[in-house]
């Protein structure tokens, strides 16, 4: 550790900051030392007093609950006693947010949204590069097409063909007349051509977006096309938030470390990657700009690469990589807001290869705040932030994750703490879920985890995110996003079912690959989403009374066996990603779930399942056996599933020696008192002590 202004800074962090961030920047050392310092001594005492409503909020409605145990809820009471305790606020009137300087893949257009860990500088960059997707790779190697899927050993012709009938149909119905822009002709939606001419390729726009047709009659696949077509590229990862949060293990200075030098490669558009692929030594960087020919015969460029956004941690965790003057350790959300700003203040000083911004913005999404108190603590935050760093006013923007109950019962009040930087709102059903779960924690137990999404509060949650978001003037400067799909394998479904995102109204909705990217992006074309938006502005708000139903369930008795069936759901989706971030420090990966089906998943998954089985614990659903008894078997299972892993260090057997499942048990044996039901004291207990040994 090394001393700057008071503050004990981990020797390797400070040199990266002092010499990679700062030095490029042109900025003084000893003067952003000093004021980190004072930031600090700022914002910290409010950050600890913001934590310390919520335990003492939850504490209120706890004994609120237990006072009334065995008597039928009264949604009246419960209102009035909420709004008596300031968990509910008053609404803030009519207003509009005022967000300005927004890129145009936020504010003006719709589509896809991946989100990738930081700490993987492979999927990171395959991620920004999700710019642009084949519609014919992607059709080709998932299960969208009612065909045969592709027989082993080179090219499938008749799989092909499959894929290029979809393709066809798609044009059909996305731009009428596209045949004729291939030969000189007209159509409403003819764009650019590559180099001028049409025998080149052509370029579409349509509903925001573009749509590429490859011309290139020597490619294998054109030469036996009549057009001679050799592929068609959507535009689809919009944009990417990298992620430093729910899909990353990042415990210490050496991780944080990793982080903020994969997010600096990317502003200064030099990561690199390097990784064995087919018995070869494939590298990997971030791809160029797309040129292209307008019709006056100008040439023009159009961006390669995905928008980049950075999620920061929430206000719970601190981060022993630097330390207070005091000896305690930094709150970790005060360090990223500092950090990944300084970091993409590079891009606004334009001192990368590419520009990511073009409206001069760094955005930041901010998980998991409770309520307008904590969202105007992230206001100010980030105005101190702009002021050490000698940026703009509100050049730091922010994303809101509508995941906690407090921020959903005030969105509105939420979103007017940060109306002149908001750039962003979403919702997801994992995170909110589980927070459903531990605010409701005494009220009774709980419905089944699957029968959750039938119920009244979850659809009044997604349908008041959108239409609050519109009320306040959010279409046109900021994103309303939608939740994750989290079966990277199951594409059918996903084109089967995800156009459901954009009909709400929302402009971006999160897939988990570029593949999933490239399939999504259709659904884009066949919604008009802003138009879709207009619509939705002129129906009601839906009110609060929904919102605030609490999922009990009431007078259901369940059979030992569908008891068992889901403590078995539960306990082997909680294995099976304790394992790997405890053990690996693996925050995001495809996991199997009970029916070996792959699932995308990080904390949040983690979080809803360890609340569900603390609940019923509480409540005598289930007994403190019962859950050794599912943990024990599903330890095996997942063990099973993970053989073929040289890394993987089995649980089955090892009750004590296992970090991994004595964490998974702590989860749900202590989740009852574990701050707002998170996950992360516990793993980054757990996780250190692993990373110790």
């Amino acid at each position: 550790m090394v001393e700057r202004s008071g503050l004990r800074i981990d020797a390797a962090l400070a040199e990266f900051v002092e010499n990679e961030v700062l030095a490029p920047l042109g900025r003084d050392c000893a003067a952003f030392w000093q004021g980190l310092a004072v930031l600090c001594d700022r914002f910290v005492p409010l950050n600890r007093a913001l934590r310390a409503k919520r335990d003492h909020l939850q504490q209120q409605i706890d004994a609120w609950h237990l006072a009334r145990a065995g008597q039928r809820h009264d949604p009246a009471a419960y209102r009035a006693f909420l709004e008596e305790i300031d968990y509910l606020v008053p609404e803030p009137g009519e207003f509009a947010v005022g967000t300005e300087n927004v890129d145009g893949e936020i504010a003006k257009m719709a589509g896809p949204q991946l989100v990738v860990p930081v700490l993987n500088d492979r999927f990171a960059l395959n991620a920004a590069n999700a710019r642009w997707g084949s519609l014919y790779d992607a059709l080709y190697g998932t299960d969208v097409l009612d065909a045969p899927a592709a027989r082993p050993g080179g090219y499938d012709a008749a799989r092909g063909a499959a894929v290029i009938g979809y393709v066809r149909r798609f044009l059909d119905d996305t731009l009428p007349g596209w045949e004729k822009a291939l030969t000189g002709g007209e159509c409403p939606h003819k764009f650019a051509t590559r180099n001028g001419d049409p025998a080149s390729g052509v370029m579409f726009f349509h509903h925001g977006l573009h749509i590429e047709l490859v011309i290139d009659p020597a490619d294998p696949i054109g030469a036996g096309d009549p057009l001679g077509i050799a592929d068609v590229i959507v535009e689809a990862a919009l944009t990417t938030i990298v992620d430093l949060e729910d899909s990353v293990a990042a415990v210490d200075a050496e991780d944080k470390l990793l982080a903020y030098r994969n997010w600096l490669g990317l502003m200064r558009g030099d990561l690199a990657a390097s990784f064995a692929k087919g018995g070869r030594t494939v590298s990997r960087g971030l791809v160029e700009d797309r040129t292209w020919t307008a019709p006056s015969g100008s040439r023009f460029t159009l961006p390669g690469r995905s928008l980049l956004l950075v999620r920061n941690v929430g206000h719970l965790m601190t981060n022993p990589a630097i330390l207070l003057a005091d000896g305690s350790e930094i709150p970790e959300g005060i360090m990223d807001a500092v950090l990944t700003s300084a970091i993409g203040a590079h891009d606004l000083a334009g001192l990368g290869r590419y520009r990511n911004s073009r409206a001069g913005s760094i955005y930041i999404v901010k998980p998991k705040m409770h309520g307008p108190e904590e969202c105007a603590f992230t206001n100010d935050l980030f105005d101190a932030v702009e002021d050490l760093l000698g940026l703009a006013r509100h050049s730091v923007k922010v994303g809101v994750m509508d995941e906690e109950r407090r921020t959903s019962a005030n969105l509105a009040a939420c979103i007017h703490a940060v109306r002149n930087r908001i750039i962003f709102i979403n919702t997801g059903f994992l995170d909110r879920t589980g927070d459903e779960i531990h605010t409701s924690m005494r009220a009774g137990p709980m419905l089944r985890k699957a029968a959750m999404k039938g119920t009244a509060w979850i659809d009044a949650y997604e349908k008041r995110n959108v239409a609050i978001g519109l009320r306040h003037g959010l279409s046109g400067r900021a994103q309303i996003g939608k939740g994750m799909w989290a079966a990277p394998d199951r594409m059918g479904a996903m084109v089967a079912e995800k156009i459901g995102h954009p009909l709400t109204g929302a402009n971006a909705a999160w897939v988990p690959s570029p593949t999933a990217a490239t399939l999504h992006a259709m659904h884009y074309h066949k919604v008009d989403v802003f138009a879709r938006q207009a619509e939705v502005a002129k129906e009601e708000v839906p009110g609060l009374e929904p919102l605030l139903a609490i999922p009990l369930a009431d007078g259901v008795n369940w059979s030992e066996a569908e008891v068992r069936e889901e403590l078995d759901n539960n306990a082997q989706g909680l294995l099976g990603y304790v394992v790997r971030w405890i053990d690996q420090g693996v925050g995001c990966s495809k996991v199997p779930d009970i029916n070996d089906v792959g699932l995308m998943e990080d904390r949040a998954t983690l979080r809803i399942s360890s609340q569900h089985m603390a609940n019923w614990l509480l409540h005598g659903v289930c007994s403190k056996e019962q859950v050794l008894d599912s943990l024990h078997r599903m330890a095996a299972k997942v063990d099973a599933q993970n053989a073929g892993d040289p890394l993987y260090q089995p649980m089955a057997g090892n009750w004590e020696s296992s970090m991994a499942f004595r964490a998974a048990c702590e989860l749900v044996f202590k989740g009852v008192e574990q701050p707002s039901g998170y996950t992360e004291p516990l793993l980054h207990a757990w996780r250190l002590r692993k990373k110790a040994s």
